[in-house]
């Protein structure tokens, strides 16, 4: 499975204003940033049945209560996973999300960088749409995923391969979703940096109900080479440490449980993966990331996700890449849905 190309061309210069905290916070959106049902905790526990029962549908697995035969499809015995209930407010497994990624500072890095914010928008509203017409029992909630803290080819003045956006940048994002009525994942290439260095800097803006987190193995080199001239790693200390950094914040801001999204498309990209533990205050998604025919990324999915059962899954699809030759098309969203189990999570770039 070819690797994505990534980022690694940002320039320090071309970020305007100040890093780090601004005297006044960023505009707090309405609610969850939701207009759906998702859009405040609810006063009344969660539906453990109703969740164990969209758990077994993402699975393919058939509902032993409707007493329909399971015998037209194998028994998953990894799927659907059990771990611990989210607290609630939980948006998965009730529903599914849709992300555009990028950047706005450059135009390789995804959607985001290629299009104005109001073009954008308007393709995530229709690709929403066309996701809630393929699974109508699963309500989608749009989103941007914005890279926060990209990683760059060149070291920077304090040699930490990683430049991070300003917050006016942020703002940006954090409005466009808010446009959409959905969420805000700010995305993480740490470089030779940290997670514990580089999350407490956006911190404003995780503590809002509508903005969880995404992080990038690719770009973290613990062997201290340049990002990009091999894939990086994290260590389920690192995930375990961001799940556990967001539960805190969860707890001290009374929010409705966060999402944190791990990429995924080789299995040393996360290292002791079976000791990566939800928490009822995080949901965690494994997020199939790699680039490739449709065959390939469906093999990449069975054979790196598949196996490694955490929570929830997700699934990438390049606007670009995946049509490189011999590739005819992107994967069909039946297809994808077809998948055991079904992803939560679609990212497109």
């Amino acid at each position: 499975m070819p690797w994505r190309i990534g980022v690694l061309a940002l320039a320090f210069a071309l970020m305007p204003g100040r890093c780090g905290v601004p005297a006044s916070g960023p505009t707090v959106p309405h609610a969850h940033g939701l207009t759906s049902a998702a859009a405040a905790t609810p006063q009344l526990g969660l539906d453990k049945a109703a969740y164990d029962a969209k758990m077994r549908a993402l699975a393919h697995v058939a509902d032993p209560a409707s007493g329909s035969s399971s015998a037209s499809r194998p028994v998953h015995r990894l799927w659907p996973v059990k771990t611990v209930y989210p607290n609630a407010g939980a948006l998965l497994p009730f529903h599914r999300i849709v992300a555009y990624y990028g950047n706005f500072y450059s135009k390789s890095m995804g959607i985001l960088g290629q299009h104005a914010p109001q073009e954008v928008v308007r393709r995530l509203l229709a690709t929403s749409k066309q996701w809630e017409v393929a699974d109508p029992t699963t309500p989608v909630i749009p989103a941007i995923d914005y890279i926060a803290v990209s990683a760059q080819a060149v070291p920077g003045s304090d040699h930490m391969y990683r430049a991070r956006m300003p917050m006016n940048q942020v703002d940006k994002a954090l409005a466009m979703a808010s446009q959409v009525h959905g969420l805000l994942f700010l995305d993480f290439q740490v470089g030779h940096s940290t997670l514990q260095k580089e999350l407490p800097r956006y911190e404003q803006y995780l503590q809002l109900p509508n903005v969880e987190l995404s992080i990038d193995p690719e770009f973290s080199m613990k062997d201290g080479r340049r990002p990009g001239s091999r894939i990086g790693t994290l260590d389920a200390a690192d995930i375990n440490w961001a799940a556990n950094y967001l539960a805190q914040i969860v707890r001290a801001k009374k929010l409705p449980p966060k999402i944190l999204v791990v990429y995924r498309f080789t299995h040393h990209m996360v290292t002791n993966c079976r000791n990566i533990t939800p928490l009822p205050e995080v949901q965690i998604v494994m997020d199939m990331d790699g680039w490739g025919t449709p065959k390939k990324k469906v093999a990449t999915y069975k054979t790196v996700i598949y196996p490694d059962p955490v929570q929830f899954t997700g699934f990438k699809l390049f606007y670009k890449n995946d049509l490189r030759p011999p590739s005819k098309g992107l994967l069909p969203t039946a297809e994808v849905l077809n998948l055991v189990p079904a992803p939560s999570y679609i990212q497109y770039q």
